[in-house]
């Protein structure tokens, strides 16, 4: 089969996430730098049978989008100019960033603020294309 890439997108860095072969389970991958996203997307689709991105779709609690939907949307629409063969869905990532915290919370991991903030982007990231891949 084909894995799915899923990207937690923020205004300065992305996390991610990638299926397995059978697109059941999610692992974490990395957090990168804005600057440095599309050479990322590019290494990871030479390199893994990608068949599909997830993106995250910002809203709030009632349900409206969060102002950095607007740079998401333009993110898409080079993602689809650069890989118009494959596909984009788009995933509610409510409470995905306040999961990511408790998980990390909840372990033994002592990191700096820094790391800390990676973490729970690629948590995320991860989060995100486990509940997609719940729906398939």
């Amino acid at each position: 089969m084909s894995k799915v890439l899923a990207i937690d997108y923020r205004k300065k860095r992305c996390g991610f996430a990638i299926s397995d072969e059978d697109q059941s389970i999610a692992f974490p991958l990395e957090t990168v730098d804005n600057k440095e996203i599309y050479q990322y997307i590019k290494n990871i689709t030479e390199n893994e049978n990608i068949v599909k991105f997830v993106i995250g779709l910002p809203r709030t609690n009632t349900n409206d989008l969060f102002n950095l939907e607007n740079e998401i949307k333009l993110f898409i629409k080079k993602i689809k100019l650069d890989y118009p063969n494959l596909g984009i869905c788009r995933e509610d990532e409510r409470f995905t960033s306040s999961i990511a915290k408790l998980l990390i919370a909840k372990s033994d991991l002592k990191k700096t603020k820094k790391e800390n903030k990676k973490l729970i982007d690629k948590i995320s990231a991860t989060i995100i294309l486990q509940s997609f891949l719940k729906k398939l």
